[in-house]
């Protein structure tokens, strides 16, 4: 008999809920968060199980750990919760949707695949978050003290005394303390970066990628652990969607009030946008691409192609955007046909 289980994960204890093929509950417990007794709560559970998560820190290590031990798991994109919210409801809530098929937002998990390339791949995107937290702190504080900042001069060893000289004195120690900062988690995120380069030089894939116009080395070792295959997207347009890039019209209405004074539902409106149920890394890969196309890749024929649409009266937000679909349409086809990239080949994919 089916058995459909929901975890709520924390740092120091996990809840587990199970409920029957009617949807009746059927037991729940708190479980530290250790793989030992994870797995003896599954094992006590009869019949065959189904378990499901919400992604999040501990997700990918449960998906590795559990998965022997299930006959399905399935991690939730974390949605918002609207009514009264605790661990144990939250868990019952992941079985129960699970046991009616209501999970639209999956999040992709393959055991041993790309694994430590995704913790090294993390570990870089924080330092780079961090980093550029700091370097926004050390232009806020010039700023508050009516110094014009612009540009990454300020962030530069060889300038840096040229520009403490024109702080007053009650803001150069802080702003001392916060370039000290940010030359070390600049010598951090060198090291982060040789490391998962070095990882991701391990996978035919990366090699594969990496020749896409704009990807290189280190955007491609980014989204390798997020894709980990391109077979299981139906479609370039189901890719775009993921990524954050797919169009879709959007409705909205408003109540009026006509002339007679009373209260009528207006028209609906029709607008167009991007999906908003996505992978944000992707999408910022993917338009990080397009603009390195634009500004280094001249000789480059999605270049030439994004010219035809400024020339055609295409607005350039948009011109860009659709640069970035082809380029994540060129990366599908790439690793799918397991041969490097091909300018002459482009419209193919495309």
């Amino acid at each position: 008999m089916d058995r459909y289980i929901g975890l709520d994960a924390h740092a120091s204890s996990c809840t587990v809920a199970t409920v029957g093929p009617s949807g009746r509950r059927l037991h729940s417990q708190v479980v530290e968060t250790n793989a030992g007794a994870l797995i003896r709560v599954l094992r006590g559970i009869p019949g065959t199980r189904h378990l499901c998560l919400e992604e999040g820190t501990h997700a990918s290590w449960l998906y590795e750990v559990l998965s022997p031990h299930v006959e399905e798991i399935v991690v939730a994109a974390v949605s918002k919760s609207r009514g009264p919210k605790s661990d144990k409801l939250d868990a019952f809530g992941l079985a129960e949707q699970l046991r009616i098929g209501a999970i639209k937002r999956k999040v992709y998990k393959k055991r041993g695949e790309f694994g430590e390339l995704r913790h090294q791949a993390k570990a870089y995107t924080l330092l780079v978050s961090d980093s550029v937290r700091v370097q926004n702190r050390i232009k806020s504080l010039f700023r508050s003290r009516g110094v014009a900042v612009a540009g990454k001069s300020v962030f530069s060893v060889a300038e840096r005394e040229a520009w403490l000289r024109k702080l007053p004195s009650t803001a150069r120690s802080l702003a001392e303390l916060l370039m000290q900062e940010q030359d070390g988690l600049l010598e951090l995120r060198r090291k982060a970066e040789k490391a998962m380069l070095a990882e991701a030089r391990r996978h035919r894939a990366w090699r594969l990628v990496k020749s896409c116009p704009g990807l290189g080395e280190i955007r491609t070792a980014q989204l390798l652990p997020i894709v980990v295959t391109p077979y299981r997207f139906k479609n370039k347009r189901s890719f775009w969607a993921y990524c954050g890039l797919g169009i879709v019209m959007r409705s909205s209405s408003d109540w009026v009030r006509t002339q007679s004074g009373e209260w009528v539902k207006a028209p609906i409106q029709q607008t167009r946008g991007l999906n908003r149920n996505s992978n944000r890394t992707l999408k910022g890969i993917f338009k990080g691409a397009a603009t390195t196309v634009i500004g280094q890749a001249k000789d480059e024929p999605l270049y030439r192609h994004y010219l035809r649409l400024l020339d055609g009266g295409t607005k350039p937000n948009l011109a860009k955007l659709t640069l970035a679909r082809q380029v994540a349409s060129i990366m599908l086809a790439v690793w799918r046909n397991e041969e490097v990239y091909d300018p002459a080949r482009v419209g193919q994919a495309v």
